[in-house]
């Protein structure tokens, strides 16, 4: 049984607006601080999900999940990142990209087969580049209003300027000045700091700047929603909005704790979502993917690990989970298991210090507050448990009872239900994905590219169907009477086929998705193909003559 509607002539456009690195620090959360009216006026209109959590607290592993349908410890994209840039890293591994599974695609590639335009503004961050058959159109102007008239879209948006880099005083990427000597423009006095950070001018400041660029990402999104109106799309258009993974505080991103998992999440469906409903289920944003294709009314392929969450008819879920592991310079590994209220953390190396070296966060005025104070000795009793050294093994929370999670029930005697509940749903959810948290990074990378060689796609190679030769032929060059039909098989396994027409160079490369009919006429087909993880396959030429 399901809630969703009977097919539609016409069928649904996907807005998906993404927003980075943000916890619910938002108007329509609670948070009278926040200037963002368009957030808030969206969640009028639609639905504001309480209990949204995200399935790392970095941005490439929970980027991985969300656009495969797999969580990335099941498909060898949970270590953050895959290519290494700083001096740390050197000699460590080589740069690489996941390789999942041959059965696993993007997620716009099920609704490119089915007729939809698919655009990406502008990130992607996968652990692997995407192949070039998952977009129509991918980059900085990629748009919904790229695709033919009247056809349908799932359309991606993501904003940048919330990232944690935006909470520093100053930041510069290469030769571009992202800002520079920044002062809050929210009164830092106004904000509140949890109490496990140290109350501080630079840590208010930092936390000000997040308001700020909050503000900036809700002008943006309000301007994409006037796009919508402008186009006519809005009341055949199903709005979401989301973060990867919570802030870029210290405790926030890279932490298994709510405040690193717990993200915004708003949908608005005219007609169908009442204005101003708020859910309480748990959602994960492993769920994402299998909803759009539910909404599309495409075939939710069996290896998606997430459900449906609008269909109100289905189970809901019982718990979410989350990994961290390597991210960027130090590894570690810990999972979670967290239900309506009670929230698991495994850590596997507890021998290692609370405060791992990061380069990239090491630069954060918060965590540089931290070791200032720590250094100086004046650093708050509050804020020791980032010092700890060890880590407990396992830590139990009751997030209602403790939102900040500080008070660990792991060796409560009354908590050992829970506990013991807790710690079988985690191995049971191992298992169920076949979490690679037990294989080296350095063996995953010789599996994925043997001899530290990226593993390239063969070319495609065209079939025809000749009834004077009484079967197919497989040729470069090929005279075929009409009606002609052909097709393009991919010898690599698991490897994705586009195809453009030569005279027509400026074309976008088309998905194959099944036999192409030809009329009379002459033709030259240009096509390559690409498995993830792999090099492109170079491309073939091949001229048909029909007639």
């Amino acid at each position: 049984m399901t809630s969703l509607p009977p097919a539609s002539p016409t069928p649904l456009n996907i807005l998906w607006i993404s927003l980075e690195d943000c916890s619910p620090r938002l108007g329509c959360y609670g948070d009278s601080l926040a200037q963002t009216p368009n957030l808030d006026a969206l969640a009028r209109e639609g639905r504001l999900y309480e209990k949204a959590f995200c399935t790392a607290p970095v941005c490439a592993p929970a980027r991985s999940a969300i656009i495969t349908g797999m969580y990335a410890a099941s498909v060898g994209a949970q270590h953050m990142r895959v290519k290494h840039n700083s001096p740390a890293s050197h000699g460590r591994l080589p740069n690489y990209e996941c390789v999942p599974p041959p059965f696993v695609k993007l997620l716009p590639e099920y609704l490119r087969a089915v007729g939809y335009f698919c655009s990406n503004n502008e990130k992607t961050d996968y652990q692997f580049r995407p192949p070039f058959t998952a977009w129509d159109a991918q980059g900085k102007d990629a748009h919904w209003r790229q695709r033919a008239q009247g056809q349908s879209f799932f359309a991606v948006f993501n904003n940048l300027v919330t990232h944690e880099s935006g909470m520093w005083e100053s930041h510069r990427a290469g030769s571009i000045v992202l800002h520079e000597r920044r002062e809050p423009e929210t009164n830092p006095a106004a904000v509140s700091v949890p109490s496990y950070l140290p109350d501080t001018l630079e840590i208010r400041k930092t936390i000000a700047r997040q308001y700020d660029n909050l503000h900036r990402a809700d002008v943006w999104a309000g301007s994409l929603l006037r796009e919508l109106e402008e186009d006519g799309l809005a009341e055949n258009t199903v709005v979401f909005v989301w973060s990867d993974h919570g802030e870029g505080l210290p405790r926030h991103k890279r932490w298994l704790y709510d405040s690193g998992l717990r993200v915004p999440l708003l949908v608005r469906w005219p007609g169908r979502i009442a204005a101003g409903s708020v859910s309480r289920r748990l959602v994960s944003t492993i769920d994402l993917a299998p909803t759009v294709l539910r909404l599309a009314e495409v075939p939710v392929p069996a290896h998606f690990q997430g459900v449906d969450f609008l269909d109100s008819q289905a189970t809901e879920r019982r718990q979410v989970f989350a990994t961290r592991d390597r991210y960027d310079e130090f590894y570690d590994c810990q999972r979670a298991v967290r239900d309506e209220r009670f929230k698991y953390i495994r850590t596997y190396h507890p021998e290692l210090p609370e405060m791992l070296w990061c380069e990239y966060f090491n630069k954060h005025p918060a965590t540089r507050e931290l070791w200032r104070l720590r250094r100086e000795g004046t650093l708050p009793e509050s804020a020791k448990l980032f010092f700890r050294h060890p880590r407990p093994p396992e830590e139990l929370y009751d997030t209602v009872a403790d939102p900040e999670e500080r008070q660990n029930l792991a060796s409560d005697p009354d908590s050992t239900g829970k506990l013991t509940e807790l710690r079988a749903a985690l191995e049971s959810w191992q298992a169920e994905i076949g979490d690679l948290f037990r294989e080296d990074e350095a063996a995953m990378v010789r599996r994925f590219w043997p001899d530290g060689n990226q593993p390239r796609t063969a070319p495609p190679v065209l079939l025809a169907y000749d009834p004077e030769r009484c079967g197919f032929v497989v040729e470069e060059e090929v005279r075929l009477a009409a009606p002609a039909m052909v097709q393009l098989h991919p010898p690599t396994q698991g490897a994705s086929v586009g195809y453009r027409y030569a005279d027509d160079p400026a074309t976008r490369w088309r998905l194959y998705s099944g036999p192409i009919a030809l009329p009379p006429g002459q033709y030259e087909i240009q096509a390559k193909a690409i498995r993830i993880g792999y090099g492109e396959s170079p491309e073939a030429h091949f001229r048909i003559s029909v007639g």
